[in-house]
């Protein structure tokens, strides 16, 4: 029976450290933190977890950490906030740009969908008849 945690079945073939982080806001070092707390061992593999196991997993995680559907409102929200009150980091959200400081000059392309906008981006190569 596959473990089910906030809405996310966990990949079976993993060890629970690693298949908890499928779910989102829990990285490997939260992860490793909540099996600590519930004296869970990192080396199990999720099909091997028994039902009180998963249970008491699924329990924690759902009372006192913040995942999925919550934490993804949460940024946006935020992120919402900072365009509403003009931040600069909400300008770069609101234009599509880099937030955290990266250069823009090359690189930026993930971020603007891979937009050229350069000059020679779109030129015709010169044996081409005009």
């Amino acid at each position: 029976m596959p473990v089910r945690i906030s809405g996310v079945n966990l990949p079976e073939k993993k060890r629970i450290v690693i298949g908890l982080t499928s779910i989102y806001g829990i990285g490997k070092s939260e992860s490793q933190k909540i099996l600590k707390r519930v004296k869970i061992s990192e080396e199990v593999m999720v099909r091997d977890l028994s039902s009180s196991e998963g249970k008491d997993l699924r329990d924690f995680i759902e009372n006192n950490v913040k995942v999925e559907g919550d934490l993804r409102r949460e940024v946006a929200t935020n992120i919402k906030h900072m365009k509403d009150v003009g931040t600069y980091r909400g300008l770069r959200h609101t234009r599509n740009l880099p937030v955290r400081g990266q250069r823009t000059k090359t690189n930026s392309r993930t971020v603007r969908g891979n937009v050229r906008r350069t000059a020679g981006s779109g030129r015709r190569s010169a044996s081409e008849k005009t």
